[in-house]
């Protein structure tokens, strides 16, 4: 009976250890503002603002886990049907999109800098005032520098290629970032 006791009490530490090594001990959280170029109209492209926000975990020094989201808002032009039945009507219509992302992020420090490239795979949404809403599987490929201002406080630029599939079509998007990173 003891030697039973004793194998549950050593299993658990060991499982106990094993999982306390498997949750980060570092890692940042940032949030800005962040300006997005999309092409959800065949027409034109569009420049929106808004928000981006991450938590980055560090799994070993140079490796992270990253959840990303951000939030961008604006208008755009989309084709209508014209009333009196010629071609070449459009409409102006208001979009918010959001993109909800994760994945793997490879950064180093060299001084004040940290460099880092990311590859982020999740979903997005759009809603639009006159063409409806849409969900779709949405990449980012990207990457960006955090400049260290004081121990745990640094400024982040960041840059990414997101790609969106909204209404049957395929967006090339274009994302910048700036702002507030904080380091733990």
């Amino acid at each position: 009976m003891t030697r039973k006791i004793g194998f549950i009490v050593f299993a658990l530490l060991l499982f106990a250890g094993l999982a306390s090594a498997q949750v980060p001990t570092s890692g940042n959280v940032f949030f800005g503002y962040s300006f997005y170029n999309t092409d959800l109209s065949s027409i034109d492209r569009a420049n929106t603002n808004g928000w981006e926000a991450s938590v980055e975990g560090k799994v070993i020094p140079f490796l992270g886990f990253v959840a990303d989201f951000d939030s961008h808002y604006g208008s755009q032009n989309f084709p209508a049907v014209c009333p009196q039945g010629g071609g070449g009507c459009t409409i102006n219509s208001n979009i918010t999109e959001r993109n909800f992302l994760f994945g793997p992020r490879v950064s180093f420090s060299v001084g004040k800098f940290r460099p880092f490239a990311e590859a982020l795979f999740g979903g997005a949404h759009v809603d639009t005032d006159d063409a409806g809403s849409d969900t779709s599987f949405a990449t980012a490929l990207g990457g960006g520098l955090d400049y260290k201002i004081i121990r745990p406080i640094a400024w982040r630029f960041q840059g990414d290629y997101v790609q969106t599939r909204f209404f049957g079509t395929t967006q090339n998007n274009v994302r910048l970032s700036t702002g507030i990173v904080v380091r733990f």
